[in-house]
């Protein structure tokens, strides 16, 4: 990891790069275009500590997932650094994608193997998708629930099993706001 904390012209590739892959998602059950959970990962990758890989690979974390990006497009453009944490944070390559528990449940497992740049990556997505969904929560009530595959208890166990997960690997205070979030969306939605 280099000790420089300026972001290049690498960074804005990758920013233009990820909008137009993403130009035409919005986040689930929502009008907000996607790409402001990317620029908020990326944020917190920053805000944390990390370096300017580790910011280029929030921005692309989700490119192979949701938009079908093979993972060696992201290693020619960004480099095998970059490449290497965005495949550690993906849950599946496979198509078909296999059942949702399955995929989060090899996920969680992997957890303890994972790099510190894609657990840093890593916990800043799930940072930000918690505090959406608390947001959310807020917002909607139950109904958030029916966005999402894994309904009210499996996105709760989710979350819930992520940050025992990351507290087995990491001393991130990032780690306590996931907590603090997830607890406080587990109290409210009962």
């Amino acid at each position: 990891m280099s000790s420089e904390k300026t972001l290049t012209d690498k960074f804005t590739q990758a920013l233009t790069y990820s909008v137009k892959k993403h130009q035409k998602q919005l986040r689930k059950g929502t009008d907000t275009p996607y790409v402001s959970h990317l620029l908020a990962v990326a944020g917190l990758v920053l805000e944390y500590g990390g370096d300017e890989e580790e910011a280029i690979a929030a921005l692309l974390h989700d490119a192979p997932e949701d938009q079908q990006v093979p993972i060696e497009e992201i290693s020619d453009l960004f480099g095998s650094r970059v490449a290497g944490i965005v495949a550690e944070c993906s849950d599946t390559f496979e198509k078909p994608k296999p059942p949702w528990r399955e995929r989060k449940e090899k996920y969680i497992e992997n957890i303890p193997r994972t790099s510190q740049s894609a657990t840093l990556v890593s916990l800043a997505d799930k940072l930000h998708n918690s505090r959406t969904l608390l947001m959310d929560y807020r917002l909607v009530g139950e109904d958030l629930w029916d966005r999402f595959n894994g309904k009210k208890e499996g996105t709760l166990w989710y979350y819930r099993s992520m940050v025992e997960a990351f507290r087995k690997i990491t001393a991130n205070p990032m780690l306590d706001e996931f907590d603090r979030v997830v607890t406080e969306l587990e109290n409210l939605s009962g």
